[in-house]
């Protein structure tokens, strides 16, 4: 796959605008020129999701999503990771190249560490080498990725250059592209941190199934201050966050877009908002709930884009069991 990106989503929960702005709307428009590896994290899912009815349904609903965003199954490679027992083999491999102090380094750990104490599962501490194999199988040249991810990748391209000086030349260190609008869009209820499909209020975020009057409340109840000036500034965290939504909605710079509400309020603003939300994810929603009637094709796409990854990734293991020196 070298001159194609890959990338993927946790089944986690429900898909907002932050997830669509910062990845799957990449992915529709890297197409263009670009086949791709677009993977269903639901091995990563398991660290988080412990309803196997909620995983089947969310599995299938991003999905859905992926193709109502636009995404070509025929040019693409949309599969669940799972479906490809490559992932798991490569985890154990790497987890024998890395020290267990370099793991405890990452700070998406670290942070899970401090809130969930003794309670964190060990597929949280080995996610980045699960994360590693996920990538270095199918030897892309792009990794479109958050902010929030961007050291997971980075240890990526260490595994990737460790290997290959410890058994020879066997894997493409990948680039990184990190998306500068959208790659972090804020939370509703609190605009100081990420919006997160797994927060603990729906008020945090705008889910791309969400109906238009839920949109509406939703943005209405979003967290400003008592400034009362539209301004694109930091010392205004809830203002900004919803003037970048607006301005990836209107593709138009957010500095300009305060200028248009120069002695208007945040009730003005806020209803402008809300309502170029609401036209924007109309279409998309209604995709998403009619690729969702039909779950025997989605179940279809899904295993013939297995198929096809699996002779990816199956060629590639055969690469680095000959290396390690597990082929005899």
């Amino acid at each position: 796959m070298n001159n194609g990106f890959l990338s993927g989503i946790q089944p986690s929960n429900l898909l907002h605008i932050g997830n669509y702005f910062g990845a799957i709307k990449q992915f529709v428009d890297f197409q263009n020129d670009r086949e791709g590896i677009i993977m269903i994290a639901d091995l990563h899912a398991l660290t988080t999701t412990k309803n196997p009815a909620t995983l089947r349904k969310n599995i299938l609903s991003l999905a859905a999503t992926y193709l109502a965003a636009g995404l070509d199954s025929e040019k693409n490679i949309l599969f669940q990771q799972s479906a490809v027992p490559q992932h798991a083999e490569m985890n154990w491999i790497f987890s024998t190249l890395m020290r267990m102090s370099e793991l405890e380094r990452m700070t998406q750990y670290k942070d899970k560490a401090i809130v969930q104490g003794e309670n964190v599962n060990v597929g949280l501490f080995t996610y980045p080498l699960m994360m590693a194999g996920d990538i270095l199988l199918y030897s892309p040249l792009t990794i479109p990725v958050g902010e929030d991810q961007k050291q997971h990748v980075e240890l990526t391209r260490d595994i990737a250059t460790r290997f290959n000086k410890s058994y020879g030349d066997t894997f493409v260190v990948p680039g990184v592209q990190i998306t500068e609008v959208g790659a972090r869009i804020m939370g509703l209820d609190d605009p100081t941190k990420k919006m997160s499909k797994s927060a603990a209020s729906e008020k945090n975020y705008i889910a791309l199934t969400d109906e238009p009057d839920v949109i509406r409340k939703k943005v209405m109840s979003a967290v400003t201050d008592d400034i009362g000036v539209v301004n694109y500034a930091d010392s205004q965290p809830g203002v900004k966050n919803m003037l970048d939504i607006l301005s990836l909605i209107k593709d138009r710079d957010p500095g300009d877009l305060a200028l248009d509400y120069e002695g208007k309020g945040y009730g003005d603003f806020k209803k402008d908002v809300a309502e170029a939300l609401v036209e924007f994810l109309s279409p998309i929603r209604a995709k998403i709930l009619a690729y969702l009637d039909n779950e025997e094709e989605l179940k279809k796409i899904l295993e013939n884009g297995a198929e096809r990854a699996r002779v990816i990734a199956e060629e590639k293991m055969i690469q680095v069991k000959n290396a390690v020196g597990l082929i005899v």
